[in-house]
């Protein structure tokens, strides 16, 4: 078939134009992912994608998208950056009274952001050519985006699972655009990784079973996120002040050095999510969690939920004697937040009574150095 243009320099605009919209980095790829798709069944086989049945559901149409719009020849795969410039890492992670939420989800909701512009990226190729069919993914169908954006030359898959890229880590988020012209595609980039496995010894859970290879029952992103019962109670203690989403994986990526940060006021952190207190987020009543969650990505989660992470993290946080009555004041809420409840209260009740060995086992041995010395006992 001819076209009336040149498919090479459409190409060369569709990038020059989907940067003048925000993306970093635009690839090309087609939609042959058939070599995914025995390591996707045997990923499935292994029930590692725990309580998404959705990833069951759909089998290997993830692996095919041209089944998802028929007539899809190629696949315009897109990243944009959201690290913002005062990410407060260590600042939140490193003290566990405040509740740590993961990076990506502390501006707005990044779905409707990505899938407006690619939208206009789809609307703009389409006013050129006059004939396109096209269609915007953004986490909204079952589409393997990470070996797609492997596949256009946007970075490689990590041993965590997530596309690194040499010069802007892994920070970004990816976004498809589905069309059906034969666009001249890009190379694949070679795996940097070597021999590192700094992300797989790092991760609290120990969720990276295997390079390339992530069991969701295990990953703090998914306890916190998708599972929607109860939180095994041998994982509660490795969350730590996690309450939704865990970045641990790509702190300790060598890679990130070299992070860029994002230049979006949509990614900014909302004051509220940025460092917070876990006890004031404890306090929140639901239409406070849904105001404040407004356009947010945790807004999914509900409120229910949103208490059994915080009471998990408290349970984590060192003694502190408001803490348990705080804890008493949610009970009866519903089943799932009390179950939670419960086992805080029993994890700061333990460290209470750990608290008072340590401070009079100093005062003991005083004692009896003292009676030893032949001392006055108040000595």
């Amino acid at each position: 078939m001819t076209y009336p243009y040149d498919l090479n320099q459409l190409a060369y605009l569709i990038k020059q134009w989907g940067r003048e919209l925000g993306f970093q980095q635009v690839g090309i790829c087609d939609t042959d992912l058939s070599h995914e798709e025995p390591r996707l069944q045997a990923w499935l086989d292994k029930q590692y994608h725990g309580e998404m049945a959705w990833m069951a559901r759909h089998g290997m149409l993830r692996a095919r998208p041209h089944e998802l719009l028929p007539g899809t020849l190629r696949v315009i795969s897109v990243r944009m950056n959201y690290l913002p410039a005062k990410a407060a890492f260590a600042k939140t992670l490193n003290n566990p009274t405040l509740g740590y939420v993961s990076r990506y989800a502390l501006g707005r909701d990044y779905h409707k952001l990505l899938r407006q512009r690619l939208k206009k990226l789809g609307d703009r190729i389409q006013e050129h050519c006059g004939s396109l069919q096209f269609r915007p993914f953004v986490d909204s169908a079952p589409i393997m985006e990470r070996p797609l954006a492997a596949k256009a030359g946007l970075g490689w898959v990590g041993k965590h699972s997530l596309i690194l890229n040499r010069e802007a880590g892994s920070w970004f988020f990816l976004g498809e655009l589905l069309i059906d012209l034969p666009l001249p595609v890009d190379q694949p980039l070679e795996e940097q990784c070597g021999r590192c496995v700094a992300c797989m010894t790092t991760c609290p859970t120990g969720a990276i079973v295997a390079p390339y290879t992530v069991d969701a029952r295990r990953c703090i992103s998914y306890l916190t996120i998708e599972l929607e019962g109860a939180i095994p109670e041998a994982l509660r203690p490795l969350m730590g002040n996690r309450i939704y989403g865990c970045d641990d994986c790509q702190l300790i990526c060598p890679w990130n050095r070299f992070s860029q940060l994002t230049d979006e006021d949509d990614f900014s952190p909302r004051a509220a999510l940025h460092t917070p207190a876990l006890l004031d987020l404890f306090q929140w009543d639901e239409a406070k969690f849904l105001r404040i969650t407004e356009g947010s990505a945790i807004r999914r989660i509900g409120h229910q939920r949103w208490l059994r992470n915080i009471a998990v993290a408290l349970g984590n946080a060192p003694y502190e004697e408001n803490v348990v009555p705080a804890l008493q004041a949610r009970l009866g809420q519903s089943a799932l937040i009390d179950e939670h409840i419960h086992w805080a209260i029993e994890q700061q009740l333990a460290r209470r009574a750990a608290h008072a060995i340590d401070v009079q086992l100093p005062q003991k041995k005083r004692l009896i150095r003292a009676i030893e010395k032949g001392l006055p006992r108040d000595a």
